[in-house]
């Protein structure tokens, strides 16, 4: 545990419980952000911030979906920032616990913490502001979390593009299909988790909670902004995806009809060829040509002139280049 305290003009960092507790009492703006569960820390939860059990224990486990419920005397926030591991993409939960004069986190990548802290250790103002405000620095952060997530898709789609036209029906293509299906899989988990956020947000900014005065709201309402222009950044990559999904089906499509192609045009070449050798290989006793001095080669040549005759045809027809 970690905790920011009020004192006077400045910020005091502190890891003691103790000290935590006595701010509590005296209704110093604190914010305190969770790193392991102990007994002390479940102490302090339920005994001088007076949490109810439920919302300790959401504090403490994973949820799926963001939601938001208020309690006397403070109000309990669950969001979700994202991160990438390798093409892959995560979700990362994030506990707001807003009172009076207190803020609670949760995050156990400290993705949002850190961010927050350092600009504490610069600076208390945020401290002095007080609990609303602080709560909205953490969900302003949460969305800006989003964005290097969202850049990287974009070079991710970029690239795909590029790839799909140039190895898609080769044995490179594979790999390509699985990187477009990983995708796809991504951006579907950030829709999911995005729905459900940007309506948390929007119910923030409304003001439909006591703990966010009217001041905050505007910010709040600039949040639910930027997280939109997210969700839309998602909702539009998605669709590229799918798009690029379908120029691989369609370009492996279309060099599997070129190689069909290509051996149709030689069976085409081929069969006649092998008529003429099928009708002097019959070997009757009464075939002109069978004893004659010049059937060797004049076979050869009628198959060398069918065989041009073709091609040219084909070059005429344009079937070939």
């Amino acid at each position: 545990m970690r905790a920011f305290i009020l004192e006077g003009d400045a910020a005091t960092e502190t890891t003691d419980v103790a000290a935590a507790r006595a701010a509590i009492a005296a209704k110093k703006t604190i914010w305190i952000d969770l790193e392991s569960q102990t007994p002390e820390v479940d102490a302090l939860l339920a005994g001088p911030l007076a949490l109810h059990p439920l919302t300790v224990e959401d504090v403490w486990s994973d949820r799926p979906s963001p939601k938001a419920d208020e309690f006397p005397g403070y109000l309990y926030v669950c969001a979700h920032t994202v991160k990438r591991d390798k093409a892959q993409l995560v979700t990362c939960e994030i506990d707001l616990i807003v009172g009076a004069h207190f803020v609670v986190t949760h995050d156990a990548t400290g993705i949002v913490g850190s961010a927050l802290r350092d600009e504490l250790t610069r600076s208390p103002r945020l401290l002095a502001r007080g609990a609303p405000w602080i709560a909205h620095a953490v969900l302003d952060r949460l969305v800006d979390g989003y964005l290097p997530v969202i850049d990287r898709f974009d070079d991710d789609v970029e690239t795909l593009e590029d790839d799909v036209l140039a190895k898609a029906g080769t044995p490179e293509g594979g790999a390509v299909l699985g990187r477009i299906l990983a995708l796809k899989r991504s951006l579907q988990s950030l829709r999911r988790v995005s729905i459900h956020q940007r309506e948390l947000l929007l119910r923030l900014a409304r003001g439909e909670f006591a703990c966010f005065p009217a001041e905050v709201l505007p910010y709040l309402r600039d949040v639910h902004d930027h997280f939109v222009r997210v969700g839309d950044l998602a909702d539009s990559y998605r669709d590229l995806v799918t798009s690029a999904l379908d120029a691989y089906l369609s370009v492996q499509s279309n060099r599997m009809n070129e190689i069909m192609k290509t051996l149709t045009l030689i069976s085409t070449v081929m069969l006649p060829l092998t008529f003429i050798a099928g009708v002097y290989g019959m070997n009757f006793d009464h075939m002109p040509e069978l004893k004659w001095t010049y059937g060797y080669p004049y076979a050869l040549g009628l198959m060398l002139v069918v065989a041009v005759g073709a091609f040219l045809w084909f070059r005429h027809k344009r079937w070939i280049t």
